[in-house]
């Protein structure tokens, strides 16, 4: 291996160990739903709230987060975002209230969304080739997913450590804040070593960050590959109904509905991730294709979880079921950005490309979660969820219409770089 090609490895380490806990504190309801409705008193609706703040703040300022990218050193933006979101679990395990937990998640978006995201996606993208894009985007997934399951987990056990009370959720969000500011700390020092053994795109000035935007507003095919990342992320925001759903309707307990969660949401990363990736380079040759054939192949998988009878005697079923959905939501979620290498973008504008696609793409985290919250605490037990799965069947029907659209697309006008540059 030569020493560019090491470099290119530690560098991509380094940025998977920060996209693997920047996201925890925003996430807490994956390990955490539970326990924040028994320990925090909040409701559904009001956890599904907390996540839209998250996502509306987020999604406002996307853009200005590409923008940053684009005029910023990323080796400074990475451990600023983590950092901060870090500062602010501290302040989050002081139990501030449902109007404190508002101002929380709203910041944290600053920090991971604005800040950090726009600029991992840039230096991800400039790490590999225009046919590595698949690989790396689905071993940023897959990666992230090591680091999520290890840290949620090890979250977990202080949890139940400290008594599986508010003692315990107290101490979990500790060291979910301390490991948000250790992991900016290591990666500030190891990418700026990293950075004297390989070149970083060079950023560009005001000026060139306004142009890029505008560039990327005229490209149609970013919109759809935008709307295209919306519906997989949609749908992925039903995931974590799972999470109540196996303890309200299969009786799971406590412990094991945080274990399950990060199973959900976090482990299967590790497996998802590499293999749309491998998938999408290696069999389908695209990743659009893929992801179109993807959305199809939830549907069947969603018909058994709302067949299967409910109560203690079927609750292996039950997760078995409602893993595989998750799992062929997690490889669309490692190579849904990989379309826009097959677009054709010029790395000039890739942060404003990207910024602009997490406008749209991440927007169903504005709602999605207040709706499907909504429909539980409005229509409550089987029922409810019922209708929630229902509708995620109807959104991946819709997906598989996208992806259908952006294939062709792809396939018949894909944007010549220079063309775009121009």
């Amino acid at each position: 291996m030569t020493a560019a090609s090491r470099a290119k490895w530690l560098r991509f380490i380094v940025l998977i160990l920060g996209g693997g806990t920047i996201y925890k504190l925003a996430n807490i309801k994956d390990a955490f739903y539970v326990p924040m409705q028994e320990i925090m008193g909040l409701s559904h609706t009001q956890i599904g709230t907390l996540l839209s703040i998250n996502a509306i703040v987020a999604t406002v300022l996307f853009v200005v987060g590409g923008m940053l990218a684009d005029r910023f050193d990323t080796r400074k933006l990475i451990p600023v975002g983590l950092i901060g979101a870090g500062l602010l679990g501290l302040y989050m395990a002081t139990f501030p209230g449902y109007s404190g937990m508002l101002v929380i998640f709203a910041l944290l978006a600053v920090c991971a969304d604005c800040i950090y995201w726009p600029a991992l996606l840039k230096a991800i993208r400039n790490l590999g080739d225009d046919d590595e894009q698949g690989r790396m985007f689905g071993f940023l997934e897959g990666g992230r997913g090591v680091v999520d399951t290890i840290v949620a987990f090890s979250a977990l056990g202080v949890f139940v450590a400290m008594g599986s009370g508010a003692a315990g959720l107290k101490s979990a969000i500790i060291f979910y804040a301390l490991i948000d500011i250790a992991a900016g700390i290591v990666t500030w020092f190891l990418l700026q070593g990293a950075a004297a053994k390989t070149a970083d795109t060079t950023a560009a000035p005001s000026s060139g960050a306004s142009a890029g935007i505008l560039a990327a507003i005229r490209v149609p095919a970013i919109w759809l590959v935008s709307l295209n990342v919306f519906m997989v992320y949609i749908v992925y925001c039903g995931l974590t109904y799972f999470i109540p759903y196996l303890k309200e309707m299969y009786s799971l307990p406590v412990a094991l509905v945080g274990a399950y969660g990060i199973i959900n949401q976090y482990f299967l990363k590790v497996l998802g991730g590499p293999t749309g990736g491998f998938l999408a380079d290696k069999k389908f040759h695209s990743a659009s294709r893929y992801i179109r054939w993807a959305f199809l192949a939830l549907l069947p998988v969603m018909g058994l979880i709302v067949m299967l009878p409910t109560g203690p005697g079927y609750i292996f079923p039950a997760m078995a079921a409602t893993l595989s959905f998750a799992f062929i939501v997690f490889t669309m979620r490692g190579v849904f950005w990989a379309p826009m290498s097959e677009i054709g973008i010029p790395s000039n504008i890739t942060g404003s490309a990207f910024g602009l696609g997490c406008l749209m793409g991440y927007a169903p985290g504005m709602f999605a979660y207040t709706v499907y919250g909504a429909i539980l605490d409005r229509f409550p037990g089987q029922q409810g969820y019922t209708y929630v799965f229902a509708l995620m069947s109807v959104l991946a029907v819709i997906g598989f219409i996208v992806a259908s659209v952006l294939t062709q697309m792809i396939r018949k006008t894909a944007v010549p770089p220079d063309a775009v540059a121009a």
